[in-house]
């Protein structure tokens, strides 16, 4: 389990290592070949800075010589906001007094409907965490409705059993994606106090029990801004290299999602700017050739289209973060603001301006190996 290997490690001694790191450092990083950990937290440093250029230059090489040019295109659909978890970030928690909403089998053929006119074949499955409303019966139910629509699905839901993983495989889920949030053990209580996800270590074993489910792709990621995003953002990159010894046949992406506006409000503790999200995409390339990096419609237009060559290969686009938000319920409430708005076409047109193919479906069941 991967808690055995992250309580070897300490909070603020990663911190203080990070900001100790000296530009030399970060220039031998940037020079090596393979780079480790400790190359990491070098370029993920206020010494890297001022080399942000060359950063930039060498992840965009990078990154197309291992995905080419391309960006994949895939679509939330938001089925329920449905929570009994109390956090402080999120405009589902409980204790915000909004109205809920699951959709049925015919409001999800709906939302569909609207998802395949827009020409997507990547969906993400995302509900609050309610084990009665939206829990395995409940996707059970859904998943047979959606599968023969999309040629691949991911889910992000509330942490479940390895057996209900290995369920959800069956049914024809692709990708998994969990995000810590925080890998400050005392700051994630105070932003979790009521529900199952209060539970710091079954978050943080929950990548375990979706590997050894062999789930064909395991996304990470922590909310940018609730806590020091520079330290998170090295126990993430632990993470990432645990996981890829440790479950070596599925695949692995990282998501940046930042700290946005939401029902309930809460002020970042700490902020990135464009400039160090930048920085922390292009160091997570450099880190790791073969990650998949997402960028999700939480950014601007200006952010999003200039970070296409940078390093991601997938994005969202046209989202909607609400139950219904398609075609059923548009005014329903948001779990957070969206920024960018552009439509699928406009942003498919945006990735071909810049040289790069938007990927609507990039691989097909026929084509995996019995």
């Amino acid at each position: 389990m991967f808690t055995t290997y992250f309580n070897q490690f300490n909070w603020e001694a990663e911190k203080a290592s990070i900001y100790s790191k000296t530009q030399l450092e970060a220039e031998r990083a940037l020079a090596a070949t393979h780079r480790t950990y400790e190359d990491f937290k070098a370029l993920i440093s206020p010494a890297a800075r001022p080399l942000l250029e060359q950063m930039a230059l060498l992840s965009q090489k990078e990154t197309q010589q291992r995905f080419g040019k391309t960006i994949q295109l895939y679509a939330p659909l938001y089925l329920s906001n449905e929570c009994q978890n109390i956090c402080t970030y999120c405009g589902f928690s409980l204790d915000n007094k909004i109205p809920r909403k699951t959709l049925t089998s015919v409001e999800i053929l709906q939302e569909i409907a609207v998802l395949k006119e827009m020409g997507y074949q990547h969906v993400l499955l995302v509900t609050g965490e309610a084990q009665q409303q939206v829990g395995m019966d409940y996707f059970r139910k859904v998943l047979p409705l959606i599968k023969p629509h999309f040629a691949h699905i991911a889910m992000e839901v509330q942490p479940l059993d390895e057996c209900d993983y290995r369920d959800l495989h069956q049914l024809g889920v692709n990708t998994i994606l969990v995000y810590q949030e925080t890998y400050h053990q005392a700051d994630y209580k105070t932003h979790h106090t009521k529900g199952k996800k209060s539970n710091f270590k079954y978050r943080l074993e929950t990548p375990d029990r979706i590997g050894r489910a062999e789930i064909h792709k395991i996304g990470i990621g922590v909310l940018l801004g609730l806590d020091d995003w520079r330290t998170d953002s090295a126990f993430a990159a632990l993470h990432l290299q645990y996981l890829e010894r440790t479950y070596w046949k599925s695949r692995f992406s990282v998501s940046f999602p930042r700290l946005r506006p939401h029902a309930g409000g809460l002020e970042p503790k700490t902020v990135i700017t464009d400039a160090e999200l930048v920085q922390l995409i292009c160091a997570w390339r450099l880190f790791n050739r073969d990650v998949e990096l997402s960028l999700s419609t939480r950014e601007n237009q200006k952010f999003r289209d200039n970070i296409i060559k940078l390093g991601v290969t997938s994005m969202s686009a046209g989202s909607k973060t609400n139950p219904g938000g398609y075609a059923v319920e548009p005014q329903s409430l948001e779990q957070f603001e969206i920024d960018d708005a552009r439509s699928p076409a406009e942003i498919a047109a945006v990735i071909k301006q810049a040289g790069y193919d938007p990927v609507w479906k990039d691989w097909d069941h026929s084509l995996q190996i019995k």
